[in-house]
């Protein structure tokens, strides 16, 4: 008589699986974290003077730090808006500062 082959371990089916799920989680999401972490950190150090660029694309100058918004100042008129903390995207060449 045939004996049917024995079925491979439940853990060999599955690690292919695993192996694609570490994959992504080294590639995609630990560096988007990071990124995320570093964001948040940028946006609750913004401080008077700095020259920030919003998620819209207006690039200005901080003027008033409040918990949730900012009042930046915008050229040319000198303009000021109040925006969102988080809708800072990014300071304008931070290290050029001290």
């Amino acid at each position: 008589m045939l004996q049917a082959p024995a079925a491979a371990a439940p853990f060999l089916q599955f690690l292919p699986i695993l192996l694609i799920f570490g994959i992504f989680y080294f590639l995609l999401f630990l560096p988007m974290q990071r990124q995320r972490k570093a964001e948040k950190k940028m946006r609750e150090e913004l401080k008077p003077g700095d020259n920030v660029v919003t998620t819209g694309g207006i690039i200005g100058t901080v003027v008033n730090v409040e918990p949730d918004t900012l009042v930046i100042r915008v050229k040319p008129n000198d303009i000021k808006l109040q925006v969102s903390r988080n809708a800072v995207s990014a300071l304008v060449n931070p290290e050029s500062k001290s």
